[in-house]
This record gives structure tokens, sequence and C-alpha cells, in this order.
């Protein structure tokens, strides 16, 4: 399981640099986004949050421990990937070449950075001010389901003041305990106080440059449309699973027509995580900076086992665990 936008940390990934086969995963990336991926690796927290620098080099750490995991002799028989890491997975799966997701991943990141800055400048709001710009919020304390039909209820009962929960939308489905939610700065001030009426414990902004996963990003959505188009996407080698279905992906038809979706459509990793679960498999790893991949597993009640494999430290202990 390959973790998305927020895991990422100044340094991540260079611990790996022993391995020759990183160091080539690193030259490939460069070339494709037309920088050195090592200095994006070791840019500073307020850089890295940036979504056109941010997923870049969110993927070339996923991918970077990935392929140490290869050689150390870890093979995958699924993948998936949440958000940004789903094009992790899809590499993996073979679905994408490296080349072809870092191409990807650089234009997708700069169109929706660019989408971002301009809802935050039609906001008014300063570059540095999340909390007078369209963003992001975690609901916790509601399951999902609660928070969605609220959502829905408030939608259709109409909203005071100015309507200003038109622009609410569930983003990331992410556990029983936590929903996050895309909209307008109003929207998302308007939520948080009718969410904590509703029982929510608590309603915390997100640092992220905008509302994603949500229709508020159908500008971004319809410009990636055209680099979607020079790509080709295979058909998956291993299953790899979708987070606007929560399914397993059947083909790289589908898979193409789902990646320009997963722009306006939510994270439905509640559903996907149930499915990986179900496929039978025995063992899960967390591919990639951070650890909120194996709490959210736990959370959602599976018992398959989940591991740490983002850091040179994490994979050299799998030998004493797996």
């Amino acid at each position: 399981m390959f973790p998305g936008q927020g895991a990422q940390y100044t340094g991540m990934a260079m611990d790996l640099l022993e391995s020759d086969a990183v160091k080539l995963l690193f030259d490939i990336a460069s070339k494709a986004i037309g920088r050195d991926i090592k200095e994006l690796l070791q840019s500073d927290a307020d850089t890295l949050k940036r979504t056109d620098i941010s997923q870049s080099a969110i993927t070339a750490a996923n991918l970077a421990a990935a392929s140490y995991l290869g050689k150390k002799g870890f093979g995958f028989s699924a993948c998936a990937g949440f958000s940004l890491g789903e094009y992790a997975a899809l590499t993996c799966a073979g679905v994408i070449k490296v080349p072809e997701c870092f191409h990807l991943v650089k234009a997708r990141g700069e169109i929706m950075q660019k989408a971002a800055d301009r809802l935050r400048e039609k906001s008014g709001s300063g570059d540095d001010d999340v909390s007078d710009a369209p963003g992001m919020a975690a609901v916790v304390g509601l399951s999902p389901d609660q928070a969605e039909e609220l959502i829905a209820k408030w939608s259709e009962e109409g909203c005071y003041p100015s309507d200003s929960l038109k622009d609410l939308y569930a983003a990331n489905i992410n556990s029983p305990k936590q929903l996050v939610i895309s909209g307008t700065a109003a929207a998302l001030a308007e939520a948080e106080k009718r969410f904590k009426e509703a029982g929510a414990k608590r309603v915390i902004r997100l640092q992220v440059a905008g509302p994603f996963h949500s229709p508020l990003m159908a500008e971004a959505a319809q410009e990636f449309a055209s680099v979607l188009d020079e790509i080709t996407f295979r058909d998956p080698m291993i299953p790899v699973f979708s987070n606007v279905t929560g399914k397993r992906i059947t083909s790289g038809e589908e898979a193409k027509k789902l990646a320009l979706l997963h722009i306006t459509h939510p994270v439905r990793w509640v559903e996907e995580e149930a499915a990986v679960a179900a496929s039978g498999i025995e063992v899960c790893f967390e591919v990639g900076p951070g650890k909120v991949l194996q709490g959210l597993w736990k959370d959602s009640g599976n018992e398959t086992p989940v591991f740490a494999a983002g850091t040179f430290e994490d994979i050299s202990k799998l030998g004493e665990n797996v």
C-alpha cells in the first residue's frame, strides 16, 4: 500500500540510495520531470506541501521503497495506493511505466497547483493562509456514513448563510472513524460548526494546497485529460485497486478512465481496504514515507498484519517479522 500527499517529510527515501536500483530510479525520475529528484526530496516542509512538488517527490519515495524491497527479495502479489499513491500502485502493477508515471504526476501536480491557486485567488486569501481559502478538513468522531448523510441533508435543505454549504464534499473516506471533506473556506467554516453540533470530536483543517478529490477541481481534470491521452495504460499484471470505485481495476482502459475521475471523486479507502483484504493476501506493507496507512488499516478492523516498509530501517526489520 502506497501513501499519498501528507506523508512527506524532508529527506524521505534518501537512506535508500545505497541501492543501485534506487539510484537508477532517481535518474529516470529526474530526467522525466526535468529536475534533480534528490533536491526535491530534500526540500523544506513548506516547499514539500506544494502539490506541484510533493506529487513527484512522494512518488519517487514510494517507488524507491518498492525498488529497494524488490532487491531484498520481497515481491508484491497486489497493489493499492491512497490518493496520489495510486500512481505508484499502477506502476508496480505494470499499468504504466516508470517514466510515464513521473510524466503524469509532474503534470498532474502542476495542473492541480494552478487550479488551487486560482481558487485561492478567487477567494481573496493570502498565500500562506489555509483558514480563509478552499481546502480540506478531517472530521473525527463521526462515521463516514453519518458525515455523508449530513452533507447530503444540508445540501437538500439549502444552506444558511449565503448557501455556504453548496460547495462541501466528502473527499477521503479514510476509516470507520474519519472522513475528510473538501470545500470553499465558507463551506468548511460552516461545516465545522455543524459537524461539532452533530457530535464530531474535532474538525481539523489540513495543510494542503486545495480542495482535492472534489468537483471544485473540475478545471484541473479537464486540463489533465489531454495529458492522459498521451499515455498508454496497459492491463494490470497483478491485482491493483481503485480509489474511485474501491474495487479491483480490470483493464488498462478502465485504469485510464479512473485516473481522470480520481481528481474530482472521493477516495473510497475503506471500501478499497475491504477489497484488498478479501483478495486473500496474507501480509501488507506500507511502502513509502510515514505510517498513516497502517493506522487506517487497523481502524478498519482488518486482521491481516501490516508492516512499515518505507525506510532502510523499516525494511531491514522485515526479515525478523515476515
